[in-house]
């Protein structure tokens, strides 16, 4: 038996004219109830703000539909921490499977090491089993699990913090 071929992806930055795509996408995970403590999508312009602009992408699936994304937030404004970023992946339901988590992090990581960050981090619900793989064979390690960090939908809910630091950064 073949494996069937992984779908034609592109990427591109990501811009205002995907806004309507990303956020539905970010929608989907927030329903499901295992991406994010978000209950909501920001605004677009919250949401844009909110992200580094040289470090968005989004994956384009068949007739230049968006089927994933990637962004960054810088973890603080002080300077020992100018390095060091915090990062989000979606992929659209119909798509996981297919490549598109792991093309658009692949990409995440070439451009914030071009840009000089040594660390990206996230945290991520210890029940994404799929996001904790995915991570973790892109060198991603899991740092610790911060117990009952917050509540989601009035339950208490763990996140394992996950980061991977550049070998390429100093």
């Amino acid at each position: 038996m073949t494996a069937s071929p992984r779908p034609a992806i592109t990427l591109v930055p990501m811009t205002n004219d995907h806004a309507s795509a990303v956020l539905a996408i970010y929608r989907q995970g927030i329903d499901e109830g295992n991406a994010t403590f978000e209950t909501t999508a920001p605004p677009w312009s919250a949401f844009d703000t909110a992200r580094l602009a040289a470090h968005r992408f989004v994956a384009l699936g068949q007739r230049g539909r968006v089927v994933g994304w990637t962004a960054v937030s810088r973890v603080s404004t002080r300077p020992a921490y100018a390095g060091v970023v915090e990062h989000s992946v979606y992929v659209c339901p119909t798509a996981r499977g297919t490549g598109v988590g792991r093309t658009l992090l692949e990409a995440l990581i070439t451009s914030t090491e071009r840009a000089g960050f040594w660390t990206i981090q996230a945290g991520v619900f210890p029940e994404n089993t799929a996001s904790l793989a995915l991570h973790d064979s892109l060198g991603f390690r899991v740092l610790g699990r911060r117990e009952r960090v917050g509540r989601h939908h009035g339950v208490w809910r763990d996140v394992l913090l996950v980061e991977r630091r550049s070998p390429v950064v100093d």
